[in-house]
């Protein structure tokens, strides 16, 4: 598989599998080790074409020459990616080793493949045995006189690479003619031959009776482990093997990947203390990061939106994080028509997100890698619901004491498509502030309410849009949740960093207010303007482009029956978002006392109530909370604003000008209409 091994080293080690496999080096190289050895690596990729009906290979293709033999009509390609990785010591200035390794294209059979047959090949010879996976008898056998490293089928798409068991030459053969009897003694060993001039590793199952080592060419040591046998039938060696990695507390099987991350970091599905878990395992380049993230998560867990910690372990190679065992992503979420979202819509779902990140923030913790693919559903609980959390710390970034923002002099964090452009962009003075998970978290709002659309275009255009501040919500359309949520995410992806709202005050914005609680707003609003005067700061304020807001004279976009009751009792202006405001609290106090009709024509409280007249009015509901933010101190507005002054970490004396900026856009967009 291309890992590599060291045999002997500096104390004496003995065999001992290195971290990195050969195509991991020459994807990282050039490099230069820590002891001054330089890393080359070269990747070739090639075709193999092969006729199916004589064996021959027919031509050859590779980006640099194609060779050309007899045509035929039954053709196999096969595709074949050499590595090839030389180190150079400079310090004798000579080359010390070089290895190639090559590795077919293929692909892994469906889960749902009833494949029915079992390989067995033995390390030295090239013995390959294969039998029927439910009676056990053996189908054919043949020796390729050369060790076996992998086996394909081939169907109609190309090669599929199957499963096989390497076991030793004596096993095999002993196997073969023992096949109707079960309770054979087999044992894990690792094999190392030798071929041509290379030495190869491969695991390999031996049973009883196989040396495993001559004792006169190795030094024997006292294991402080005691190997341990198993005893299985022989039906149990024909299926396929699931080992389980155990490390301390924690333990996976590595068939079982959840997914992969940077820096060859893979999730598995594991178990930690009776609980299923997600394994994160690490390399060991990556420790500090891990240690980072770990120390973040044990911070930060106890919110109910950020993904919780269990414990770490590490071994020789690796370090496992076990977090958390989640249903999907936000991804799978929005794009899989069929996800079962249990009753987790997609604005409770961005709520908690946002609830999740002001968590954060709280805790001055910027994440840096906000998007679709870190943000989790959980598994459902006892009452078969779940809900959002925030995950993957491992570019957070804690800072410190009476610090707002972050150095740029470590690279660029975050993810391609997502990134703030003051992270990016040459032109920004100042260094990255939290407000770089608002953007990200406006992208993320975006992605949500439209389904799958990012708001700076296709992912090869998305980098560069944002740099411009070129973006597009089309989606969003003129109702009024649509009218509320472009307000939201317009000003999330602000280019100025300081004009974002911090993540505290996103929670109060009318995107996530229940119909209730939208009710309750126009009523506080009416009662707070009663006695106000007509030329007073806060109703001129509220009228200000209100002509459009009310369509001209709200009076005769609603229906007939609601009509003739408002003229029963007193007068209404038809321009006037006052009296409009006036008159749906004054019919929801005395809603008991409508006739039947005007109570049909008005549905139930809050909801229908609510709907009735804002959809009738899309513009009503964000013109008047821009409209009364001069109020959010006041005792009754405490739920509906952000405190005053609050502001994310690092945004400056600038911020109320959001409030402003946001109200007089809307003010000319009314005006003109008007």
């Amino acid at each position: 598989d291309g890992s590599l091994y060291s045999l002997g080293g500096k104390n004496s080690e003995g065999l001992t599998k290195l971290p990195f496999t050969i195509p991991e080096l020459v994807q990282a190289s050039p490099c230069r080790s820590s002891d001054g050895v330089l890393y080359m690596g070269k990747k070739q990729d090639l075709w193999y074409v092969v006729d199916l009906l004589t064996g021959e290979k027919q031509q050859t293709l590779t980006s640099s020459f194609a060779e050309m033999l007899c045509p035929s009509s039954s053709l196999l390609y096969l595709g074949r990616t050499e590595y090839t990785i030389t180190m150079y010591d400079t310090k004798s200035r000579e080359l010390r080793w070089n290895a190639t390794y090559s590795d077919y294209a293929s692909t892994l059979p469906d889960d749902d493949t009833k494949y029915k047959m079992a390989h067995f090949a033995s390390n030295g010879d090239g013995l390959v045995v294969t039998v029927d996976s439910d009676s056990g008898d053996v189908q054919w056998v043949q020796n390729y006189n050369s060790p076996v490293v992998a086996i394909y089928i081939w169907q109609r798409e190309g090669l599929h690479k199957v499963a096989h068991t390497n076991v030793a030459v004596e096993t095999l053969r002993y196997l073969t003619f023992m096949s109707g009897e079960v309770g054979r003694i087999t044992q894990a060993t690792l094999y190392v031959g030798k071929y041509s001039t290379s030495l190869y590793a491969s695991p390999s199952l031996v049973h009883d009776g196989v040396t495993v080592v001559v004792s006169d060419r190795i030094n024997l040591k006292q294991c402080t482990v005691e190997a341990r046998s198993i005893v299985v039938p022989l039906a149990f060696l024909i299926c396929p093997i699931m080992l389980v990695v155990r490390v301390g507390n924690v333990s996976f099987r590595p068939k079982e990947v959840l997914g992969h991350g940077a820096e060859g970091t893979i999730v598995y599905k594991g178990q930690f203390d009776n609980r299923a878990v997600a394994v994160k395992r690490i390399l060991p380049e990556c420790f500090s990061f891990a240690d980072r993230e770990v120390q973040l998560l044990r911070e930060s867990d106890e919110h109910p939106n950020v993904i919780r910690y269990f414990c770490t372990e590490r071994d020789r190679q690796f370090q496992y994080i076990a977090i958390e065992l989640c249903a999907a992503s936000l991804q799978e979420y929005v794009e899989r028509k069929d996800f079962e979202r249990r009753g987790l819509e997609p604005v409770m779902l961005l709520q908690q997100t946002m609830s999740g990140l002001a968590h954060l923030h709280s805790l001055n913790i910027v994440h840096r890698d906000l998007k679709p693919h870190n943000i989790l559903v959980s598994m459902p609980n006892a009452h078969s619901r779940v809900r959002a959390m925030i995950s993957d710390f491992g570019l957070c970034k804690k800072l410190a004491v009476g610090r707002h923002s972050f150095s740029r002099r470590s690279g660029v964090p975050g993810t391609e498509g997502w990134i703030a452009p003051e992270v990016l962009s040459e032109d920004c003075k100042d260094n990255p502030t939290c407000a770089v998970d608002i953007f990200s978290a406006g992208c993320v709002f975006y992605y949500v309410v439209s389904q799958g659309s990012h708001p700076f275009g296709k992912s090869l255009q998305r980098q560069a849009n944002i740099l411009l501040g070129t973006y597009s919500l089309d989606y969003l359309q003129t109702d009024k949740h649509d009218i509320v949520a472009r307000d939201l995410i317009e000003q999330m992806l602000s280019v100025e960093p300081y004009k974002r709202p911090s993540a505290e005050s996103l929670l109060k914005h009318p995107f996530f207010w229940s119909l209730e609680k939208e009710l309750q707003f126009f009523q506080d609003v009416s009662d707070r303007i009663e006695k106000e005067p007509l030329d007073g700061p806060i109703v001129r304020q509220l009228e200000r482009g209100g002509r459009a807001v009310v369509k001209g004279d709200w009076r005769e976009h609603i229906t007939v029956p609601l009509q003739t009751d408002l003229r029963k009792f007193r007068s209404y202006k038809g321009g006037s978002v006052r009296d409009l405001l006036r008159a749906m609290r004054n019919k929801k106090h005395h809603y008991r006392e409508l006739p039947a009709d005007v109570q049909e024509t008005l549905g139930s409280i809050p909801d229908d109530f609510v709907s009735y007249f804002t959809s009738r009015f899309p513009h009503l509901l964000l013109h008047t909370y821009l409209a009364m933010r001069s109020c959010a101190s006041e005792r009754p507005f405490l739920p509906y604003y952000s405190r005053p002054g609050l502001q994310c970490l690092g945004a400056t004396a600038r911020q109320p000008l959001l409030y402003l900026s946001a109200f007089c856009s809307l003010t000319m967009i009314t005006e003109t209409v008007q």
